[in-house]
């Protein structure tokens, strides 16, 4: 916050003596533990010194401070609650999507005792961790069978190292990739390294925003291990555009007696009926172009738990199922747990979006959340000479999670300014609350998308927004 106040210069900045001090009344981590932190404020605060002409700013002693705790309050945690007002509902910075509490309540009892993860009741003998999940993947998706890992770059990597590699033991194999999808993940995780790993030559054909099926059959070699199809991660391309269907790929394939791979990244179970995502095929329906193999993550459209999902032909899942790798990529019992109860709520479409969080988000529609902002405006009780500005407006929200980033759906947002604060304070002040609250900033204003913003957040947002009133 910015306002007018006692000068600061570099002489009166606080101490670090006053800073700890400060931070102990606050009953935050004080000394050595947070001397970084409390530096970082101080540079900060110095640096906006220097850029002034009087050699002053117009904070007090007690506003840096304040900024200091701040800092320290941010810094002193790990993962923790957020309110998602941004809008994006697969969020991947922010645990891509949340999990209901009713999914979670029901996991916990397995989890705080012993559990059948590797036992089968009905012989008293060893089974099999996953044995749920690939009756429910197969139930769901018509796939001859189905198994999962700890994510879908995992997923890709296992399918490329366990499959291709056994088809030449003396010639490193070929996977053909368009050029266009040789994608770029979050943390600079590229499709050309994962294949390298996995032992394979990444062949390319076609151009960035153009390939054709005959690409594919003139880079066919005696080396050939299989077609590889991926979905665009967080990128579109527009325009003069062209690309090879998966049905066209796997059609190629199985003549020359090669595998046809589909990485998927974002699947569903689901047919939504938003305007917008109701074109996005089912699992079955991806199936049915032909793959050997599909591949997809649990926690982007799924609206699960972190995991990668294979999906094909039984021959080709137990090889994958009896690779060393496998054992170094299976699930955890937690996540298997959070995997199952999801599953299940697929089972019971017309529930779904009361189960699965994701799935309502991305189904409200537009009347709804229009309605959701009124009726917080008028609990909001906004004085009539407020400096706080608050105005419901038209927007749009984005699918994210990778495989549908730029897909916009129209939405509602409460848009707040305020003259004594501009958006970045704004922005930074939410950011720095008990429960942060991740805001967009446009045209110098900050949008709450109310898409995102999840039922039981209402009353921590609504204590916010009250004390900038």
């Amino acid at each position: 916050m910015r306002v007018m106040g006692n000068s600061i210069t570099f002489k009166n900045l606080p101490s670090i003596t006053e800073c700890d001090a400060f931070l102990r009344q606050q009953n935050l981590s004080y000394g050595k533990v947070v001397r970084e932190q409390v530096n970082i404020v101080l540079n900060q605060v110095r640096q906006e010194i220097s850029k002034k002409k009087t050699g002053t700013v117009s904070y007090n002693n007690n506003q840096i401070l304040e900024r200091v705790a701040a800092q320290v309050r941010i810094q002193s945690k790990g993962v923790q609650r957020v309110i998602n007002a941004t809008g994006v509902v697969v969020h991947t910075n922010l645990g891509r999507v949340p999990l209901s509490a009713d999914l979670l309540a029901k996991v916990l009892p397995r989890m705080s005792s012993y559990s059948t993860l590797e036992y089968d009741l009905s012989t008293g003998k060893r089974g099999t961790r996953d044995s749920k999940v690939r009756k429910l993947l197969r139930s769901l998706s018509g796939a001859e069978d189905a198994m999962v890992v700890n994510n879908n770059a995992a997923a890709v990597f296992l399918m490329l190292k366990a499959l291709t590699t056994s088809l030449q033991e003396d010639k490193i194999p070929e996977v053909i990739v368009s050029r266009g999808e040789l994608v770029e993940i979050g943390g600079s995780f590229r499709i050309p390294d994962i294949m390298r790993e996995a032992g394979v030559k990444l062949v390319e054909v076609g151009t960035t925003n153009r390939c054709r099926i005959s690409d594919y059959e003139e880079a066919l070699t005696e080396n050939t291990a299989a077609l590889l199809k991926v979905h665009p991660s967080n990128y579109e391309i527009q325009g003069f555009t062209e690309s090879v269907s998966v049905r066209k790929m796997a059609e190629l394939a199985h003549t020359k007696g090669l595998f046809c791979f589909h990485d998927w990244g974002s699947g569903t179970f689901y047919r939504f009926k938003q305007c917008g995502l109701s074109e996005y095929a089912t699992a079955e329906q991806e199936l049915a172009a032909g793959p050997d193999l599909l591949t997809f993550s649990g926690d982007k459209l799924l609206g699960g738990i972190q995991a990668g999902v294979l999906l094909g032909k039984a021959e080709n899942i137990q090889k994958l199922r009896k690779h060393a790798l496998y054992r170094a990529l299976r699930l955890d019992k937690v996540t298997l747990g959070l995997l199952e109860e999801t599953l299940e709520a697929y089972l019971d479409l017309k529930r779904l979006p009361e189960q699965v969080p994701t799935v309502g988000l991305l189904e409200l529609t537009v009347e709804e959340i229009r309605k959701t902002v009124k009726l917080f405006l008028k609990r909001l009780k906004l004085p009539n000479k407020s400096a706080l500005k608050c105005e419901l407006r038209k927007t749009e929200s984005r699918t994210g999670g990778g495989a549908l980033p730029e897909l916009p759906i129209e939405s509602a947002a409460l848009v707040l300014s305020h003259p004594e604060w501009s958006a970045n304070d704004l922005q930074e002040w939410f950011r720095s609350q008990p429960v942060p609250i991740i805001v967009r900033v446009h045209e110098e204003q900050i949008w709450l998308d109310f898409r995102t913003i999840l039922p039981h957040d209402s009353d921590e947002l609504m204590s916010v927004i009250t004390r900038l009133i």
